[in-house]
């Protein structure tokens, strides 16, 4: 099952050239096509599927500088920044508000290190809160029970996952670019060692610049380049209930973690709590994911075939002249993990006693594309005129608007506002097998 999602209409005809073209219609995808357009330049947006179908509307919708590795810290402050700004810009409204994010526990591991973050974060400029004991049962009174603390990020907040990516999109063809759906990107065509063009199922955009924002299926795609990227995904289940009375807007425990979506209800899910389906490139990949799979098996289980079905992780060479894969599934759309789903929702009823009387609305699942160090791909890569974001590893709703930025800064010679070194590919050699993310 879908999640919900806004729908966007856009154009059949490709343009023959353009100054720019953005593969994937997610929150990176549009972002950077957003950012490129306001820069003046003529960009083209393909996606094989629907904008925003995939995982940009199958997360929580969390905008949060809170808990952040301190690679990307920078990139979710300036992110809350850009998220401000949208409505006004475009004319339509992606959902977002600071209404700040709540954080409970009564574990004093957990809770110590809050506080260890806290510290860095005033570092760096960013105000977070932790909670006595009397203030986190006042911040948390819909749970209707004691807590040992809590922490509270003021500044930080939400956006509507179903809304985000297709507002974003129409800002992008206000601005005078072109955004084609249904339209699969199969390759590049490459002259004198750069690019030169697009393939797309539809034919051929000339350009000298392109960005590849595919998520889930960016490894392959890089793949067919030659270029080799680091990349596994986990299945995420999650389900929406209808509206109730008094349950916050953004709430986070150990148990579950509850969010309001839009006006239609609350986003309920476990995190960290995924399947991982194996697949050919995940037994590529495994020397530099299996300390990360060591670290979180607590959170993780042995899933089915539903990788191997969806081919988003294939090893497979494909035809430019005939259909991919990414043609064959125009939207990973996962089986959710039933199990999961049952377990979520009982934990949020008796969490939060106002839940109780709401009904299941809508369950899916996602697959979260992640990189080794749980940190995003953004830059050059060995192909000149190819920028590389992807892997954002569950993180990239909320700083999809600074990722855009940064992607329009490098394919426009600009000198991005954030230092854009740790996100380079190139820090995926053997010399870093198994770095951990950290603050």
């Amino acid at each position: 099952m879908p999640a919900p999602l806004m729908h966007v209409a856009t154009v059949d005809t490709l343009p023959a050239d353009a100054d720019a073209v953005v593969i994937g219609g997610g929150i990176v995808g549009v972002s950077a096509a957003y950012f490129l357009a306001r820069r003046g330049l003529r960009v083209a947006l393909v996606e094989k599927g629907r904008i925003g179908a995939e995982q940009s509307s199958r997360n929580w919708g969390w905008c949060r500088q809170q808990n952040r590795d301190a690679r990307e810290l920078p990139m979710a402050t300036h992110s809350l920044a850009l998220w401000d700004r949208f409505a006004a810009e475009i004319g339509a409204d992606p959902g977002f508000r600071r209404c700040g994010l709540l954080y409970l526990s009564d574990d004093e591991a957990e809770l110590a290190g809050w506080a260890r973050w806290r510290d860095f974060a005033r570092s760096r400029g960013v105000e977070t809160r932790m909670l006595s004991a009397a203030e986190a049962a006042e911040r948390g009174a819909a749970t209707g029970r004691a807590w040992k603390g809590g922490v509270f990020s003021p500044s930080d907040g939400i956006a509507d996952p179903s809304r985000a990516a297709p507002v974003i999109a129409q800002g992008v063809e206000r601005l005078g670019g072109s955004v084609h759906q249904g339209c699969a990107a199969r390759g590049l065509e490459i002259e004198a060692g750069r690019v030169a063009g697009v393939v797309t199922e539809a034919g051929v955009i000339r350009t000298r610049r392109v960005v590849m924002a595919g998520g889930a299926w960016a490894s392959s795609f890089c793949r067919q380049l030659g270029i080799r990227f680091p990349q596994a995904t986990a299945r995420a289940s999650i389900l929406a209930v209808t509206p109730a009375e008094g349950v916050p807007d953004a709430l986070h425990t150990a148990a579950v973690s509850v969010t309001r979506r839009g006006n239609d209800g609350h986003t309920l899910a476990i995190s960290g709590k995924a399947r991982i389906d194996p697949t050919l490139q995940q037994l590529r990949f495994a020397g530099h994911f299996l300390p990360m799979f060591a670290r979180r098996w607590r959170h993780l289980a042995p899933g089915g075939l539903e990788g191997l079905r969806a081919g988003h992780e294939g090893l497979a060479r494909w035809r430019l002249d005939a259909p991919t894969p990414m043609e064959r599934t125009r939207i990973l759309d996962p089986r959710p993990d039933r199990g999961q789903i049952d377990l979520t929702l009982a934990r949020a009823r008796a969490l939060l006693p106002a839940l109780r009387e709401s009904r299941v609305a809508a369950v899916w699942a996602g697959y979260i594309d992640s990189t080794p160090d749980g940190v995003p791909v953004i830059g050059e890569t060995p192909v000149p005129g190819l920028i590389l974001a992807a892997g954002f590893s569950g993180h990239g709703f909320g700083i999809g608007p600074g990722a855009g930025e940064m992607v329009a800064d490098l394919l426009t010679g600009q000198t991005p506002q954030l230092d854009h070194r740790p996100y380079a590919l190139s820090r995926f050699d053997s010399s870093v097998r198994g770095k951990v993310a950290e603050f």
